[in-house]
């Protein structure tokens, strides 16, 4: 519970020196994982350890060599035998309830009002946004050198694109991998997912605040798998609109190129 009250986690989606907590929850997934940990899982390994502790400083005193010089010849005990038994049943039933129904929240995509397909790469990150919900785009995301860095950016963090998203909107989010196994992973919002080559994996979350949330792989992917940083700017449904429409734009030379074919004296394909 020390832990609990200890450095509190901040708004702003990064962690803070200091901090000892989860990051701000600002989606309803996140919100639910943290109610599970903090409730439910810390409670019950502190009661846990708390009562072996206990034990042990029982036997240790009561059954020590000058009290108990003549041990006692006990072998079984029947009602003993059936308690640790069912009761680390009952512990894991209480957890298994709220635990499904938390995997179930997060599997189970809701109807979505935006989709954004992210793919990793070696090391960075690409986001397309579907012409037929305003986009029609996609461009890449690096991290910004600390040479580069300015006022208000975060060291191994800022990125020279952000992902944009309307605050309140279910955002579904399709994760896949170019070359080796990342992990898209954004602690504010809960979500945390491997990006397979050949694969297509989804997850969703809707933002409840806006402001910018960053996340990084979580899975080694190489020499540079701690520079590729993930960024989610979370804005009005108005500044998402007027984005889009400047992003298009912005993006418009990341139009997939023409197919050219090997010069065999037949004609490209476009």
């Amino acid at each position: 519970m020390a832990a609990l009250a200890a450095g509190a986690a901040h708004a702003d989606g990064f962690p803070r020196p200091g901090q000892i907590t989860f990051e701000q929850a600002v989606t309803p997934i996140a919100h639910e994982m943290h109610f599970f940990h903090n409730w439910i899982l810390l409670p019950i390994i502190t009661g846990i350890c708390l009562f072996v502790l206990a034990l042990l400083a029982y036997v240790i005193f009561r059954f020590n060599e000058t009290k108990n010089p003549v041990p006692a010849q006990t072998t079984h005990n029947s009602t003993l035998e059936v308690a640790w038994t069912v009761l680390p049943v009952m512990i894991l039933v209480i957890i298994a309830i709220p635990s499904f129904r938390l995997l179930t929240h997060q599997l189970v995509v809701p109807p979505a009002d935006i989709t954004v397909k992210v793919t990793g790469h070696q090391w960075y990150w690409s986001y397309d946004y579907p012409k037929d919900q305003g986009g029609g785009f996609s461009f890449d995301s690096y991290l910004i050198p600390e040479s580069d860095l300015k006022p208000g950016d975060i060291r191994q963090l800022s990125v020279d694109n952000e992902a944009v998203v309307p605050v309140g909107k279910v955002v579904h989010v399709l994760v896949t991998g170019s070359d080796v196994i990342h992990s898209f992973t954004v602690p504010s919002f809960g979500i945390r997912i491997d990006a397979i080559p050949g694969r297509m994996n989804e997850t969703w979350f809707k933002a409840e605040r806006e402001g910018v949330y960053y996340g990084q792989c979580s899975i080694i992917c190489g020499n540079n798998h701690a520079f590729m940083p993930i960024a989610f700017r979370v804005v009005s449904a108005e500044q998402y609109t007027a984005w889009l429409a400047t992003a298009a734009k912005k993006f418009a030379s990341r139009a997939p190129d023409s197919v050219h074919l090997a010069d065999n004296n037949a004609p490209s394909a476009r």
